[in-house]
């Protein structure tokens, strides 16, 4: 009887150590959330947006939504553009008209393009359009990129959110806006977020970020052109 109490008492100091040590690692290297809110406003509408502080950058923390040629509302709802802000074909995106600036000058669908970054693009004075290697130090900012997805995502608005953890962690807010398809239509409301960068992988592609309703896996990937996706800016 002895015996087993001695051992017993060893299981358990054994026990209470290990628990006392269960430390993920991959847990151990995320920053912890430091938010600094802010806002700006687009003197071209008037139009204000929010904007957040994440590591070394300063993102929009709400999708554009100033309208010009090949910008889109999901469905063609007015409503939509409220919400999600507006679909961008890469083009537009870039301002390849060089309405704003003559940096994304051309870039166009189906042509390679030699832009000149920082690249305004479609947005406001001061921001500019992301690029991709901007959207890998979002990513490495807030962790590994299999975490990602759940601390960038909106409390709600997705896809089964009872089911997923949407903790919005950086005020990053991501709403699941969908996307336009090349020829028209649209897609993956309430199951992704599509943000465009500026960097291209060829004439006809390039390169975005993604954000799933039920993974967290976030690394950036690249699609047609001609597809109609959000856009997120970065400021200067």
């Amino acid at each position: 009887m002895k015996k087993f109490l001695f051992c017993a008492c060893i299981f358990a100091v054994i026990s209470l150590a290990a628990c006392g040590d269960s430390t993920n690692p991959s847990d151990s290297s995320i920053p912890d959330p430091v938010v600094d809110k802010n806002s700006l406003t687009d003197s071209r509408d008037g139009r204000t947006y929010r904007t957040v502080v994440i590591g070394s950058q300063t993102w929009m923390a709400e999708n554009l939504n100033f309208e010009t040629a090949n910008s889109y509302c999901y469905d063609d709802k007015p409503s939509n553009c409220t919400k999600y802000g507006r679909l961008y074909a890469w083009g537009a995106a870039m301002d390849s008209a060089g309405l704003w600036s003559a940096n994304g000058n051309d870039c166009g669908n189906d042509k390679e393009c030699s832009p000149t970054y920082p690249l305004r693009g479609v947005c406001p004075d001061g921001w500019h359009l992301p690029t991709k290697a901007e959207f890998e130090t979002l990513i490495s900012s807030i962790g590994d990129e299999w975490v990602v997805g759940g601390k960038l995502r909106s409390k709600t608005g997705w896809n089964h959110s009872n089911r997923y953890q949407n903790t919005d962690d950086y005020s990053f807010t991501a709403l699941p806006g969908g996307s336009r398809l090349p020829g028209g239509g649209y897609s993956n409301e309430g199951e992704n977020a599509f943000f465009w960068s500026s960097t291209e992988i060829s004439g006809d592609m390039a390169y975005y970020m993604t954000l799933y309703y039920n993974i967290d896996y976030v690394k950036p990937g690249y699609l047609f052109k001609s597809s109609g996706y959000s856009v997120r800016c970065i400021k200067d």
